[in-house]
């Protein structure tokens, strides 16, 4: 059956749309829009539905703007600021289909001064996946039922700063930056631009009903590399494109190595991860132990890293251990501070044994060469023993450490 719509060039006319009002900050960007404003017409064909996520740093970037646009050319938007979880459940649920839900303000719900919404964070983690919902009980007074309510459906997100790191892995993110004097866009105005994105929305209902059984049973190669929940976040976006057609192929698998690529750039790893990586590559550096007061020396010393305000206050002992304590040795035990013997006595400190598990489970490849820290793990002490086997109660500036020959006990 040959299709009436040429879907590559409905593509092209879908991220022309967006291009007349919003400046992407990569040409990634207007790709990945516009599949995934296609990938919601066509839902039911997926076992994943990927959340698309437009952050920026600061206001004014067209994150709000990138949300109307999106509303226009999907299907059954509802756009909100505030929602609770059990008003967005029945919503799902309702006969009137899967909804498109556009969440601007996100950061009001996520961001530090708001707390945790952990009900609707399971709404947006539990729908990304066709088999997600939430168990609730429904009835008056004693006559209670259980009752599944459905959380599938597509989601659009804006907001400024960053999201859970459970929400940011199911997404697809735009990270959004203030235009340039030389960038220009065209004025928005519902009340003009309105019908012609519905028209173009129209449109994709059309050719998704072409598509539909094709894209159901699609199996998209995936670019090297990609496995997993990115594979997951992914799939949708190139069943789409490689149903379109044209460069579309090769456009999204570009784009999705190269979004990829930027959120493990742009995204902090765990503090733990973080922690984990440094011990690694800064601190222990091939070192078999080393004490704990020697550990927090290094952690200080070291630039633009977080340990010198944890929960507000440098990192100590207490903080590490509760850190570390996530992880477990390969003996599958709590990773905890054991005693050592050094010429200074038998203070605690941590084993790289006792690490190596968490270190090939969490942590990126090392470095091809050992990193070298501005810290004083290399240092001779006296008697010749490395200040791995020392335990020191001094504290020392970066630079103090940096030019230190020697550490007297």
């Amino acid at each position: 059956m040959t299709d009436t719509i040429d879907g590559a060039a409905l593509l092209n006319e879908v991220e022309a749309f967006h291009r007349r009002f919003n400046v992407f900050p990569t040409e990634a960007g207007y790709a990945a829009v516009a599949l995934w404003d296609a990938h919601a017409h066509l839902i039911d064909c997926f076992e994943t539905t990927p959340r698309i996520a437009f952050l920026s740093p600061e206001p004014g970037s067209g994150k709000s703007r990138a949300l109307e646009i999106v509303e226009l050319l999907t299907p059954r938007p509802v756009a909100t600021v505030s929602a609770s979880a059990n008003a967005l459940y029945r919503l799902v649920d309702s006969a009137a289909g899967l909804p498109t839900v556009l969440f601007d303000e996100v950061d009001t719900i996520f961001g530090p001064k708001a707390g945790a919404d952990e009900q609707l964070r399971g709404f947006l983690n539990a729908g990304y996946r066709r088999i997600g919902g939430a168990l609730r009980c429904v009835g008056e007074g004693s006559n209670q039922n259980a009752q599944v309510f459905n959380s599938y459906c597509a989601v659009a997100m804006a907001g400024l700063g960053s999201l859970p790191d459970t929400v940011l892995t199911r997404s697809v993110i735009i990270r959004m930056r203030k235009r340039a004097p030389n960038e220009k866009v065209e004025p928005y105005r519902q009340r003009l631009h309105e019908a012609q994105g519905h028209a173009v929305r129209d449109r994709l209902a059309e050719w998704a009903n072409e598509v539909r059984d094709r894209v159901a049973g699609a199996w998209p190669d995936m670019p090297e590399g990609v496995s997993d929940r990115p594979a997951d976040v992914w799939e949708p976006l190139l069943a789409v494109a490689d149903a379109a057609g044209g460069r579309w192929p090769k456009r999204a698998r570009a784009a999705c190595l190269e979004l990829i690529s930027a959120g493990h750039d742009n995204d902090e790893a765990s503090l733990g991860v973080r922690l984990l990586t440094d011990l690694r590559d800064k601190v222990l550096c091939g070192e078999e132990r080393m004490p704990t007061a020697a550990i927090l020396e290094c952690l200080l010393a070291m630039d633009d890293a977080p340990w010198g305000d944890v929960d507000d206050k440098p990192i100590n002992s207490r903080t590490l251990a509760r850190l570390l304590g996530q992880y477990v040795t390969p003996a599958n035990k709590p990773i905890k501070p054991r005693s050592m013997r050094t010429p200074m006595g038998t203070p605690k400190g941590y084993y790289a044994e006792d690490l190596t598990d968490a270190w090939t489970r969490y942590c990126p490849p090392p470095p091809g060469e050992s990193a070298t820290s501005a810290t004083p793990q290399h240092l001779q002490v006296s008697e010749g023993e490395s200040v791995a086997d020392t335990a020191t109660g001094s504290r020392h500036t970066p630079a103090e450490t940096a030019t230190q020959t020697t550490l007297t006990g």
